[in-house]
Protein backbone atom coordinates (compact mmCIF):
# COMPACT_ATOMS: atom_id res chain seq x y z
CA UNK A 1 0.00 0.00 0.00
CA UNK A 2 1.64 3.19 -1.25
CA UNK A 3 5.10 1.80 -0.46
CA UNK A 4 4.95 2.42 3.30
CA UNK A 5 4.67 0.02 6.17
CA UNK A 6 1.91 -0.30 8.73
CA UNK A 7 3.90 1.78 11.22
CA UNK A 8 4.18 4.60 8.68
CA UNK A 9 0.45 4.46 8.09
CA UNK A 10 -0.12 4.64 11.85
CA UNK A 11 2.08 7.73 12.11
CA UNK A 12 0.24 9.43 9.24
CA UNK A 13 -3.13 8.58 10.78
CA UNK A 14 -1.98 9.95 14.15
CA UNK A 15 -0.77 13.19 12.54
CA UNK A 16 -4.18 13.56 10.87
CA UNK A 17 -6.08 12.93 14.12
CA UNK A 18 -3.87 15.28 16.15
CA UNK A 19 -4.02 18.06 13.57
CA UNK A 20 -7.83 17.78 13.53
CA UNK A 21 -7.91 17.79 17.33
CA UNK A 22 -5.41 20.55 18.11
CA UNK A 23 -4.56 22.29 14.84
CA UNK A 24 -0.80 21.75 15.11
CA UNK A 25 1.43 18.71 15.54
CA UNK A 26 5.00 18.24 16.73
CA UNK A 27 7.01 15.05 17.26
CA UNK A 28 6.44 15.20 21.02
CA UNK A 29 2.66 15.21 20.47
CA UNK A 30 2.94 12.10 18.30
CA UNK A 31 5.19 10.41 20.88
CA UNK A 32 2.66 11.07 23.65
CA UNK A 33 -0.34 10.00 21.56
CA UNK A 34 1.28 6.77 20.40
CA UNK A 35 3.14 6.11 23.67
CA UNK A 36 6.51 5.99 21.90
CA UNK A 37 9.92 7.51 22.56
CA UNK A 38 10.80 10.84 20.99
CA UNK A 39 13.85 9.33 19.18
CA UNK A 40 11.63 6.65 17.60
CA UNK A 41 9.18 9.29 16.40
CA UNK A 42 12.01 11.51 15.12
CA UNK A 43 13.41 8.63 13.04
CA UNK A 44 9.97 7.88 11.63
CA UNK A 45 9.40 11.54 10.78
CA UNK A 46 12.69 11.52 8.88
CA UNK A 47 11.53 8.54 6.84
CA UNK A 48 8.10 10.08 6.14
CA UNK A 49 9.72 13.39 5.19
CA UNK A 50 12.09 11.53 2.85
CA UNK A 51 9.08 9.91 1.18
CA UNK A 52 7.50 13.38 0.87
CA UNK A 53 4.50 12.37 2.97
CA UNK A 54 5.03 15.11 5.58
CA UNK A 55 6.58 18.56 5.81
CA UNK A 56 8.35 19.83 8.91
CA UNK A 57 8.78 23.59 9.29
CA UNK A 58 11.62 25.41 11.03
CA UNK A 59 9.75 25.34 14.34
CA UNK A 60 9.21 21.56 14.19
CA UNK A 61 5.54 21.66 13.23
CA UNK A 62 4.51 18.69 11.11
CA UNK A 63 1.94 18.80 8.32
CA UNK A 64 0.80 16.16 5.89
CA UNK A 65 1.57 16.62 2.20
CA UNK A 66 -1.21 15.81 -0.27
CA UNK A 67 -0.03 12.20 -0.71
CA UNK A 68 0.42 11.87 3.07
CA UNK A 69 -3.06 13.21 3.73
CA UNK A 70 -4.53 10.85 1.15
CA UNK A 71 -2.99 7.83 2.90
CA UNK A 72 -3.90 9.09 6.38
CA UNK A 73 -7.50 9.78 5.38
CA UNK A 74 -7.87 6.33 3.82
CA UNK A 75 -6.49 4.58 6.91
CA UNK A 76 -8.56 6.71 9.30
CA UNK A 77 -11.76 6.01 7.33
CA UNK A 78 -11.03 2.30 7.51
CA UNK A 79 -10.43 2.57 11.26
CA UNK A 80 -13.72 4.37 11.88
CA UNK A 81 -15.82 2.10 9.66
CA UNK A 82 -14.28 -1.15 10.91
CA UNK A 83 -14.56 -0.07 14.55
CA UNK A 84 -18.24 0.76 13.99
CA UNK A 85 -18.91 -2.61 12.37
CA UNK A 86 -17.22 -4.54 15.16
CA UNK A 87 -19.15 -2.62 17.82
CA UNK A 88 -22.41 -3.35 15.97
CA UNK A 89 -21.43 -7.03 16.01
CA UNK A 90 -21.22 -6.88 19.82
CA UNK A 91 -17.50 -6.33 20.35
CA UNK A 92 -16.68 -3.90 23.18
CA UNK A 93 -15.44 -0.48 22.03
CA UNK A 94 -11.84 -0.88 23.23
CA UNK A 95 -11.36 -4.27 21.59
CA UNK A 96 -13.14 -3.10 18.43
CA UNK A 97 -10.79 -0.12 18.08
CA UNK A 98 -7.71 -2.28 18.69
CA UNK A 99 -8.82 -4.93 16.20
CA UNK A 100 -9.82 -2.32 13.62
CA UNK A 101 -6.32 -0.86 13.91
CA UNK A 102 -4.84 -4.21 12.95
CA UNK A 103 -7.32 -4.96 10.16
CA UNK A 104 -7.24 -1.49 8.54
CA UNK A 105 -3.72 -2.01 7.19
CA UNK A 106 -4.25 -5.42 5.60
CA UNK A 107 -7.75 -5.33 4.15
CA UNK A 108 -7.89 -4.90 0.36
CA UNK A 109 -9.48 -1.85 -1.23
CA UNK A 110 -11.97 -4.17 -2.94
CA UNK A 111 -13.10 -5.81 0.31
CA UNK A 112 -13.29 -2.50 2.17
CA UNK A 113 -15.37 -1.01 -0.64
CA UNK A 114 -17.83 -3.90 -0.35
CA UNK A 115 -18.00 -3.49 3.43
CA UNK A 116 -18.82 0.21 3.03
CA UNK A 117 -21.43 -0.64 0.38
CA UNK A 118 -23.03 -3.23 2.69
CA UNK A 119 -23.05 -0.79 5.62
CA UNK A 120 -24.71 1.88 3.47
CA UNK A 121 -27.38 -0.54 2.23
CA UNK A 122 -28.14 -1.82 5.74
CA UNK A 123 -27.89 1.38 7.73
CA UNK A 124 -30.05 1.31 10.82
Amino acid sequence: MDGIYESGENYLETILVLSNRTGSVRSIDIAREMNLSKPSVSRAMGVLKGKELIDVDGDGFITLTKPGKRIATRIYERHVVLTDILIKLGVDAKTAAEDACRIEHDISDKTFSQIKKHMKEHKE
